[in-house]
């Protein structure tokens, strides 16, 4: 990214809360959720390159003259290729998101069972969620439906037992997340997206809420909700056919969502950085679709759009889904363009977040990076948890000295201790 660009995306945010009266009151009630993704596997951490890296035509073994791994995305984590059960990347992840503004984390989850990566995603889910809570932000759950569909036809479940199926995830989903202090709820139930729904309906629904403690509210993608019973709909990149959508395209479809919300539980807003998967140059099927990023403008005005909507809750997509191109953490491109953009909007509502400085949004990678480097060295990891404790603390004036230190001994910048270069 060219930094005459970031010049004028800041430039641009400041007009925008300069002229937006929306932006300065009577909102201080959104929370600003973010998609997860936990997903990624790792050599260095769980001895393999896991298909999301790979799409099995990628080889994150090569590495290139610029340091950069081979990898199924257009987009490259600024801390390296991580690992989604790596304490580190959850613990720098949710540090990043505390420091942005950003209240909560949705969970793209696949249910409970051992089929294809289900489980290690599960459990990577449950490594995530003490994270979440230790940062002192909530979560919930987005619900893929598809697994079920995706059994079926594995032959590892019985067509005829999927809503049974069903009725044992959202039991499990109540015993265990539904009722903690941390998730997510409206109106003191809690929420429940689903991507789709693609397989279960209206019937299997009503069928699988019966004997929940806390029934949640369903949400769904626009144009699947009200066929199945839903309580509300979530915003997405509308992106469909390989066909470029156009600012004036998804604004309309943006403008169409919001005015569907009658009341402020009904719609989940949506900010999205652009799209552009790597689905085609993988081999796998023809692009779903392309928004461009407008060098960051994308983003910025979605937000927007979201925030001067009535939805109570904006969820960004997102986090980290590096094959669609909808990241926001960190990238070799991006930097923390877009956890600054985040910042400056929520400082004004959320007390947390006025805590904290563009300067703070360098320190989880720091501290990330320096853990990779000194992992074997037992003194400077017990600085370096140390630093981690201020952080989650919010302390950050005191970490940054401790990694001050460390940085200034290893002769090396703050954003260029390359974590690939550790690992090879």
């Amino acid at each position: 990214m060219k930094h005459c660009c970031v010049i004028a995306l800041s430039c641009h945010l400041l007009l925008l809360l300069s002229l937006s009266p929306s932006l300065h009151g009577g909102d201080g009630d959104k929370t600003v959720l973010v998609h997860y993704m936990p997903w990624y596997s790792s050599k260095p951490v769980s001895g393999h390159w896991g298909w999301h890296w790979t799409m099995n035509y990628f080889n994150p073994d090569r590495v290139g003259h610029n340091g950069r791994r081979e990898v199924a995305s257009h987009d490259y984590p600024l801390i390296g290729l991580y690992d989604s059960n790596d304490p580190h990347a959850l613990e720098c992840h949710v540090l990043l998101m505390k420091f942005a503004g950003i209240g909560g984390v949705v969970v793209d989850w696949y249910g409970i069972e051992d089929f294809r990566d289900y489980a290690a995603i599960h459990r990577n889910t449950q490594h995530l969620i003490k994270y979440i809570k230790k940062a002192g932000l909530q979560f919930a759950i987005c619900y893929e439906d598809q697994t079920v569909k995706h059994m079926v036809e594995g032959k590892y479940l019985q067509k005829q037992k999927g809503s049974v199926h069903g009725k044992k995830v959202l039991k499990w989903l109540d015993n265990n997340w539904f009722g903690d202090e941390a998730y997510i709820k409206v109106n003191e139930r809690p929420v429940l997206l689903v991507f789709g729904p693609q397989h279960f309906r209206r019937e299997h629904w009503r069928y699988m809420m019966l004997g929940l403690s806390k029934r949640p509210l369903l949400y769904g993608l626009p144009h699947l909700s009200q066929k199945t019973g839903a309580d509300g709909t979530f915003g997405w990149p509308p992106v469909s056919g390989g066909r470029e959508v156009t600012p004036a395209i998804w604004q309309k479809y943006l403008r169409q969502l919001y005015a569907g919300g009658s009341t402020e539980e009904a719609v989940i807003a949506v900010a999205f950085p652009g799209f552009r998967d790597i689905y085609k140059d993988a081999g796998l099927h023809d692009s779903i679709g392309y928004i461009d990023n407008q060098e960051g403008k994308t983003f910025i005005e979605t937000f927007e759009l979201a925030w001067e909507s009535n939805s109570q809750l904006i969820q960004i997509a997102t986090w980290n889904d590096y094959g669609e191109g909808t990241v926001i953490e960190p990238t070799r491109a991006f930097k923390y363009q877009y956890l600054e953009a985040i910042q400056e909007y929520t400082k004004t509502y959320t007390k947390a977040a006025s805590l904290f400085r563009r300067d703070d949004l360098r320190l989880p990678v720091i501290l990330y990076k320096l853990k990779k480097k000194h992992m074997k060295n037992s003194v400077a990891m017990k600085d370096l948890e140390k630093v981690s404790t201020l952080l989650f603390s919010s302390k950050c004036n005191e970490a940054r000295a401790i990694l001050q230190q460390y940085v200034a001994e290893s002769g090396e910048q703050n954003d260029t201790v390359n974590v690939d270069k550790l690992h090879q």
